[in-house]
């Protein structure tokens, strides 16, 4: 889809800012906080996009760890297909075998591209030595005209459903949008940050430090 923005806006959209933000959160109704020992992060995407799993498995990792709760990621640990042709039984086990009581599932539901177009803009020197020929002529050429482009961008939609392996029950959900972040690296960091705020207020976990 073509937009036409402001420049100055442009500028600040397109230097390299990128965004995560909460669309949605949901936790299961009469939950009380709980102390979950060892959370495994599990990215649920196509094998086109296992960069993006892996760095926003390290993220999630990295989040839990930093509020003092012990964590693993699913690709690192067990690999890209490690689930793929087991029983729920037999992957629960596999799972809780290695510590996990709970695990958090981030589904990439959409990524889409948009292309903008920034507008190009028109600068003047003064009107001065107007009186001559030769001054007219360097004070209208001297216009800079600064030709418009177009940019690319690339739109995330992401889930976390976060489950208790004891129960195997759905004890919070959340969707995110990013909108052209960097890299997937800082993705990864971005959803960390907003998942776990969002977990931590609703007394989905506690926050050990």
């Amino acid at each position: 889809m073509k937009k036409f923005i402001l420049p100055i806006i442009a500028l600040f959209i397109f230097s390299g800012c990128s965004s995560t933000r909460l669309v949605s959160s949901w936790k299961a109704p009469d939950e009380t906080v709980k102390q979950y020992n060892k959370v495994l992060v599990l990215g649920l995407m196509d094998p086109k996009n296992l960069e993006l799993r892996e760095n926003l498995e390290k993220g999630l990792v990295q989040g839990f760890l930093t509020n003092g709760m012990a964590s693993g990621s699913a690709y690192i640990e067990y690999g890209p297909k490690a689930f793929e042709k087991l029983t729920e039984k037999e992957a629960v086990a596999k799972i809780t075998d290695n510590g996990y009581d709970a695990v958090l599932v981030v589904a990439l539901l959409d990524r889409s591209k948009d292309k903008d177009y920034v507008p190009g803009s028109v600068s003047y020197r003064p009107y001065t030595y107007y009186n001559y020929f030769w001054g007219f002529y360097q004070t209208v050429y001297a216009r800079i005209y600064n030709p418009g482009y177009y940019t690319e961008s690339t739109n995330y939609t992401l889930e976390a459903n976060f489950y208790d392996l004891s129960t195997k029950a759905l004890k919070y959900s959340a969707q995110t949008k990013s909108f052209n972040p960097s890299s997937a690296r800082s993705l990864g960091t971005e959803l960390s940050q907003v998942i776990m705020t969002d977990m931590i207020n609703k007394g989905v976990i506690l926050k050990r430090n």
